[in-house]
């Protein structure tokens, strides 16, 4: 392992304009971190990766890396690119053991996170280093969110969660209440009425979107969302359909294989899939059967019925009359992408949603209430870990901020 990743450092060009940083949402200064490694410096790349990203160790795994840092590379232009992502899983778990510092002088003054997502992770973090008394409000029984509970451990082993967990959460002194659900026996009002001075809404999206065609309530048919949560308890059968191209369908469908499915074909309304290229190829590798330009038209307990599309260049589609053909399946999963739960909104006055739900926020995450800040996939719908962690600390500081001025 040491050999490959230095032989990966030794090839970096460490330009003067590092287009691998510029690609990197969250501008991770990769030039920096591989010069420190190979002057033997493996402690200060360590540090340096866990200021500027808390979750460098997720990052380092499950980043679509080929569109950001090293997709950006210049060395890929002509050949492989610097793979970064070995490099920074290398330095960031061998650093992450030694990271024993404890909790920052208390300020007294209390924050709430709402969801330990990667948004809800990062700023309890971020606002525990400044001092803040941090409890985070987890509505499952353990910390991560989509991270745990919507990411295969052959992606994201769990015991990198319980890391950060340990050394990220309890050892900075921040709380966590795990199945509290804020909304329910606990409202926003009630955490206003109990002093914390801000309130961060992380909860995410575990709404799963429908089709709407008939047959979507039969006992065969399941939610991608919902599967990947706990895939053990599901009974899909040798013959499994995933209608969704996404990321998360691959996830799925990767996993539906690990758990004894023995043919699985994934069908996309368009002629490509929207997952990412080494996604697609993984899902291929192991087994995944496509079917493109396919409209889902009615599901029955053997199987789906799908009509054939013809796509335009300009994205617009015509379906093919009389194209009507079974495919038959023991079990069908739904993953087209998720919403937001409702329960906050529902329970809280002055707070503003689009038409999707998602809870409206200014650029720096500040919501329509005054002490209610929100980033991540409740305000954006889902997006990539790096995405959440990238804005969640502009919206870290902006509490600070706000925090400081009420004080005053």
């Amino acid at each position: 392992m040491a050999l490959h990743v230095m032989d990966e450092a030794n090839r970096c060009l460490g330009c003067k304009n590092p287009q691998c940083q510029k690609g990197c949402p969250i501008n991770t200064p990769i030039p920096e971190v591989i010069r420190l490694l190979k002057e033997n410096e493996l402690d200060k790349a360590g540090r340096l990766l866990f200021e500027n990203n808390p979750l460098t160790t997720v990052c380092s795994l499950i980043c679509n890396h080929e569109k950001q840092c090293e997709g950006h590379c210049i060395l890929g232009k002509k050949g492989a690119p610097v793979h970064f992502s070995v490099i920074e899983h290398y330095i960031s778990s061998t650093y992450a053991s030694k990271m024993t510092k404890g909790p920052a002088p208390s300020n007294g003054i209390k924050v709430a996170i709402v969801g330990s997502g990667p948004a809800g992770i990062t700023i309890a973090i971020l606002l525990a280093r400044k001092g803040y008394q941090v409890t985070i409000f987890e509505g499952k029984d353990k910390i991560g969110g989509v991270l745990r509970y919507g990411i295969p451990e052959y992606r994201l082993p769990k015991t990198v969660l319980d890391d950060i967990q340990y050394r990220h959460l309890e050892m900075k002194g921040i709380k966590i209440r795990p199945n509290t659900r804020i909304g329910s026996a606990i409202g926003v009002d009630d955490l206003f009425r109990d002093g914390y001075k801000a309130i961060f809404i992380g909860t995410g999206v575990w709404k799963a979107n429908t089709l709407g065609i008939k047959g979507e309530s039969f006992g065969n048919v399941h939610y991608g969302i919902d599967y990947l949560n706990n895939p053990d308890v599901y009974k899909l059968g040798q013959k499994v359909i995933v209608i969704g191209a996404g990321n998360a369908a691959m996830d799925v469908a990767r996993t539906a294989l690990r758990h004894g499915t023995r043919e699985l074909t994934c069908f996309s309304l368009s002629k490509t899939v929207a997952a990412s290229e080494y996604e697609y190829s993984y899902a291929k590798l192991e087994g995944v059967k496509f079917e493109f330009n396919k409209k889902p038209v009615e599901i029955l307990d053997e199987g789906v019925i799908f009509r054939d599309l013809i796509e335009y260049e300009d994205g617009t589609y015509t379906e093919i009359v009389g194209s009507d053909k079974l495919y038959p399946a023991d079990s069908v999963i739904v993953s087209i992408s998720q919403g937001p739960q409702s329960t906050i909104v529902r329970t809280t006055t002055g707070l503003n949603t689009n038409e999707k739900g998602l809870l409206t926020v200014d650029e720096m995450g500040r919501t329509s209430r005054p002490g209610i800040f929100a980033s991540g996939d409740v305000v954006n719908g889902a997006r990539t870990v790096v995405e959440a962690v990238a804005y969640s600390k502009q919206v870290a500081e902006a509490m600070d901020e706000y925090i400081q001025n009420s004080l005053q």
